[in-house]
């Protein structure tokens, strides 16, 4: 290694590398997942959970 100081990119780089990305670079809404559109209100997912031989 050199005898010059890591710059932060570089320190941020390694520590990654050690030990894995403990923080995402973006948060969850910032993100482009295709499970928003799944969103659904409760009374609809409680209807989806009725067993059929309970007459949903």
């Amino acid at each position: 290694m050199s005898g010059q100081p890591l710059t932060e990119w570089e320190r941020a780089r390694r520590r990654a590398e050690v030990f894995g990305e403990a923080l995402p670079e973006t948060t969850r809404d910032e993100r482009d997942d295709d499970r928003r559109g799944e969103r659904r209100d409760g009374d609809t997912w409680l209807q989806e959970q009725v067993p059929p031989h309970h007459g949903g």
